[in-house]
């Protein structure tokens, strides 16, 4: 038996939630990463014996259409599954339920499901420093029922909220980082966007293939790559209003 831990983590806060359950349910895990444009993701296949850990942020409540098609590409044998959405203390709408859906098509086997949560990754003050201490206990408790539900063999599927959206997610348009004076042109940002979005040369990002993922932004040794002020002073606004009050993790078994 192997332990999977597939991941769509352009700014880490999904992968740190991700780390935090796998840590607790197995002692080697094995790292797909969709955010790893070179990857063909049709070659991956796991078995029936395999468990995996599938872990995406929430994009407006939809899981990023990007990890969903690299998702898809993969081949679960009745792999037994634990979904996790990961959102910064909005709301996570129907990402679960879309995860769900995509993972069975898939071939998984859901066994469970979290909901968990991390820094915004646009408005970074939005759940600030989360997943936190308080987090991580509430996430190995939760790892510690999932284990019991594994051990026990039963296979039942959990029931998840939302629903699974008729029409394909889409990006927002026009929200793609630009570099600044500071850039360097080292060419970080180019090689790690997740779809290839970014002029390797100018630094400059296409906006048609941008997926806002902020990707860019995090692994920018100079902080150069940034959304405009305005965007960035409104939607935090916006953002803190409808954020106020904290959000706790949620298993569903």
């Amino acid at each position: 038996m192997k332990f999977y831990e597939i991941t769509f983590s352009p700014t880490g806060g999904t992968k740190k939630a991700a780390d935090i359950l796998s840590r607790s349910l197995s002692e080697q895990t094995i790292e797909i990463d969709l955010c790893d444009r070179n990857i063909d993701f049709s070659e991956v296949a796991l078995t029936e014996d395999d468990i995996a850990l599938i872990a995406v942020p929430s994009y407006g409540g939809r899981v990023p259409p990007t990890a969903l098609d690299r998702l898809c590409a993969i081949s679960g044998t009745k792999t037994r599954a634990i979904l996790v959405c990961v959102y910064g203390n909005r709301a996570y709408d129907n990402t679960l339920a879309e995860l769900m859906d995509a993972s069975r098509k898939a071939g998984f086997r859901p066994i469970a499901a979290v909901a968990a949560l991390a820094e915004h990754s646009i408005a970074q003050k939005v759940a600030a420093g989360r997943p936190d201490a308080e987090d991580e206990t509430r996430l190995k408790e939760m790892a510690d029922q999932i284990r019991r539900k594994l051990a026990s063999a039963d296979f039942s599927i959990p029931y998840v909220p939302g629903k699974v959206p008729e029409k394909p997610g889409m990006q927002t348009p026009g929200m793609a980082p630009t570099p600044s004076d500071a850039c360097v042109k080292c060419g970080l940002c180019a090689e790690k966007c997740p779809v290839g979005a970014i002029d390797p040369v100018m630094m400059n990002p296409d906006p048609k293939k941008c997926i806002n993922c902020m990707r860019c932004s995090s692994v920018c040794p100079v902080g150069a790559k940034k959304l405009g002020r305005v965007f960035t002073s409104l939607g935090g606004v916006a953002l803190g209003v409808l954020c106020a009050n904290r959000k706790e993790c949620e298993l569903f078994l």
